[in-house]
């Protein structure tokens, strides 16, 4: 019986919990913006919270399986739905679009910023995204006039010439890298956005490194490559972050200990995207050189 009471108090009624999220998190901001953290009220409002997280957290798993069925069940009865989750090339033609049109915002974004904020560095990464967006809009026009799938060579001969392009616009990335440690400049966000961005930017990343263990069982030269553009551009996005965090928390660090984070990130970067680019030119040359040799020789 003690046992249920306890359960029973993780499942608190819906409108209890509606009314205690806002009346905890105007506690908690009270509470640290007047500096009351150690003051007896205080615990009771850290208690409050920890119990009110727990039961949402709770109910949020008691839910969820059941809102998921019922939003993917929907999905699937739309035609369009149905087939974006079914149809991976059509998910694939259409991440382009979606991924193109990304680039194109940061490219804007990076060329406003650049102007406002008098430095190069936007226009820098105004330039990698740019040539990212040339690489998505090779493949996605491939894909629009002559599908993905149907023919493996010219696929191939499209994600060699996006290898090529990937390892030569590591250049940029570098002379980037060296802007950072030599002019002491880099990203910046003000305010909450610092946060949005990180999540945003660990979400990409994420999902770009799914995709790309998932999309390379297929065997389409163009649709690997798409993923390889994504990863590389989460990596780059993630060495953005880091400098905007350093700026941003890392005032009581020294500058050489900063310049050596960043040097070692921007390596490690680099290193991925020339590695990802190199495997990617060897791998698409050795099997056209197959085709053509086969060709060849059925001649």
């Amino acid at each position: 019986m003690e046992w249920k009471k306890l359960i029973r108090l993780l499942y608190p009624p819906l409108w209890l919990i509606i009314i205690l999220v806002p009346i905890c998190a105007v506690a908690l901001i009270y509470t640290f913006i007047g500096k009351y953290e150690t003051h007896p009220v205080a615990y009771f409002t850290y208690v409050l919270s920890f119990y009110t997280l727990t039961v949402v957290v709770m109910r949020c798993i008691k839910t969820f399986p059941d809102i998921h069925r019922k939003i993917k069940g929907g999905v699937y009865k739309n035609p369009t739905g149905n087939r974006l989750m079914t149809d991976m090339k059509f998910r694939t033609h259409i991440s382009l679009y979606t991924s193109f049109s990304i680039n194109i915002i940061y490219v804007i974004f990076n060329i406003v910023s650049g102007f406002l904020f008098h430095t190069a560095w936007f226009f820098i990464f105004a330039f990698y995204y740019m040539v990212l967006a040339v690489m998505r809009f090779i493949l996605l026009r491939f894909s629009k006039r002559m599908g993905i799938g149907k023919n493996h060579f010219m696929e191939l001969r499209r994600s060699r010439l996006c290898g090529y392009i990937l390892l030569s616009v590591n250049l940029a990335l570098s002379g980037a890298v060296l802007m950072i440690l030599y002019q002491n400049k880099g990203f910046f966000y003000n305010g909450i956005f610092i946060y949005v961005m990180a999540a945003f930017t660990f979400y990409i990343t994420t999902v770009a490194i799914i995709n790309l263990i998932k999309y390379k069982k297929l065997g389409s030269p163009v649709m690997s490559m798409t993923k390889i553009i994504s990863f590389a551009a989460a990596l780059v996005s993630m060495l953005s972050l880091e400098t905007a965090m350093l700026s941003e928390f890392g005032k009581d660090m020294s500058e050489e200990n900063k310049r050596l984070m960043i040097m070692l990130t921007g390596a490690g970067v680099s290193v991925c995207i020339i590695t990802m680019a190199i495997y990617s030119i060897i791998k698409n040359s050795s099997e056209i050189k197959k085709i053509m040799e086969n060709k060849n020789y059925e001649e």
